[in-house]
């Protein structure tokens, strides 16, 4: 029939849609028979667990340090590189003037610094040397005068009464000569003998400066020996040869060290003061 034959030829226009295949699932003896692969051990698991992995935003981090701390770098070179060649003529010209001028001040200031150690050295030299001058003259004026024990090269002698008393005048003579021969320290027992000094006879005997002497006259003087005693004491006529004629017996010893332990005070000038300098 007509109507049959168009249904067929429909059919045969329509493809053909394969049938739908299920899903294959394991078997219950295939999950028995341990089909499904092991998981890793317990050491391995801990181990990747704990091993660090970095993230794309850590990468990123660390790029940024680096290409900070290389900027920066650069930067410092730069600036040390450039130092003074990065200023304008105007700061360079105004640097250069400020270095002058402090060294300009520097110098001054070494100069006076200079000068002033000359004139410490200068003053300190000049002072010392007043000072020694003043002392040496202070010891020798403490030595004329007794007020300081002396010792050095002299004579010593010991003058004894045997067959008569010795008159003071005598014994002026004796100091007179050792005076005249040079004599720089003179002590006759314990009493130390100045320019001052004088003998006089009194009832008791002789005093010296009004200190009673008591014979023997032990003599200290301190000179060149042989000034002393050969030439000036022992001269034909002189000082010990009177001596003898009035009774007494001594001769002058020379020693190479006589001490002279007995000393004066001096007083101060009760009329006499010192002339200005340059007075004529």
């Amino acid at each position: 029939m007509p109507g049959e034959h168009r249904s067929e030829a429909a059919t045969d226009m329509i493809p053909a849609v394969p049938a739908a295949v299920p899903p294959t699932t394991p078997s219950d003896d295939e999950h028995a028979a341990g089909s499904t692969p092991a998981g890793p051990s317990g050491p391995r698991t801990l181990w990747a667990a704990g091993r660090p992995r970095a993230s794309r935003a850590q990468f990123f981090v660390a790029l940024l340090c680096a290409l900070l701390g290389f900027a920066l770098v650069v930067q410092v070179r730069q600036t040390n590189v450039e130092g003074l060649s990065a200023l304008g003529q105007s700061d360079l010209v105004r640097i250069l003037d400020e270095t002058a001028q402090r060294t300009a001040d520097l110098e001054r200031e070494a100069a006076a610094l200079e000068r002033s150690r000359q004139e410490l050295l200068s003053g300190s030299d000049q002072q010392q040397a007043a000072l020694d001058a003043a002392t040496k003259t202070a010891t020798t004026l403490g030595i004329l005068s007794g007020r300081l024990p002396a010792e050095g090269p002299g004579i010593e002698v010991t003058i004894t009464e045997s067959t008569g008393t010795i008159p003071a005048l005598t014994l002026f003579n004796v100091l007179e000569e050792m005076r005249n021969a040079g004599a720089e320290a003179i002590q006759v027992n314990e009493q130390r003998v100045v320019a001052s000094s004088y003998f006089v006879d009194t009832d008791d005997g002789v005093e010296i400066d009004g200190m009673l002497l008591t014979p023997p006259y032990h003599w200290l003087a301190i000179g060149d020996p042989a000034a002393l005693a050969p030439t000036a004491l022992e001269i034909p006529g002189g000082a010990m040869a009177a001596v003898r004629n009035a009774g007494g017996r001594g001769s002058p010893v020379a020693r190479d060290k006589i001490q002279i332990t007995a000393t004066r005070t001096v007083s101060e000038p009760e009329f006499a003061t010192p002339a200005p300098i340059g007075a004529g």
